[in-house]
């Protein structure tokens, strides 16, 4: 996040939680789970997944700019930023969103690493991504589970999350070609 976008997470921490998709919360930690369906095959949803400069939002980067992420879909691999150079600094700098623990090309991606504002926490998160073949394209399907210590309770940071899930997980299917509305709680 860039740091306008600390000011935008503050706003949304004391506003009313939103309805949606935080489905477990405790002092130990919270889950989201979301969902959405899209036209595209399960492949073609892989492919564009794994590549986030073409879906995430800028405003959810530490450089300001999608251009600067990268993802290896390989256990070991990172979802990475690259930091541009500041003009105090004796060279560019870096942020790791996220590890990769698990792939299965077409069908599940799995990260682990705490986003945004829980990275200066003792947080740790464990997303995984489902991508599930439908009749009319792919569903794909996000789990976050986070615990540890966090000085915001889960209640208070959680509903924040999910909305920055949402909206990543609405942009990544409008680049496949689903509607941006889609992106809904799964249901029970």
């Amino acid at each position: 996040m860039r740091a306008s976008s600390w000011g935008l997470l503050a706003g949304v921490l004391v506003s009313p939680p939103a309805l949606g998709a935080v489905t477990a919360s405790s002092d130990l930690g919270f889950v989201i789970e979301r969902s959405v369906q899209v036209p595209a095959d399960a492949m073609t949803s892989w492919r564009e997944l794994v590549r986030p400069a073409g879906w995430w939002q800028s405003a959810h980067t530490w450089s300001g700019s999608v251009a600067n992420l990268t993802l290896e879909p390989r256990a070991g691999g990172c979802f990475c930023e690259t930091l541009p150079q500041a003009k105090d600094m004796i060279a560019r700098g870096s942020a790791e969103h996220m590890r990769v623990i698990q792939v299965a090309p077409g069908r599940l991606l799995r990260m682990s690493g705490a986003l945004g504002p829980l990275q200066a926490e003792a947080a740790r998160g464990t997303m995984t991504i489902m991508l599930t073949p439908t009749s009319t394209g792919t569903t794909i399907k996000i789990e976050y589970v986070v615990g540890g210590y966090m000085r915001l309770t889960p209640s208070q940071i959680a509903p924040a999350v999910d909305r920055v899930l949402a909206a990543q997980l609405a942009s990544l299917a409008n680049r496949l070609g689903g509607n941006r509305a889609a992106a809904v709680p799964p249901t029970p």
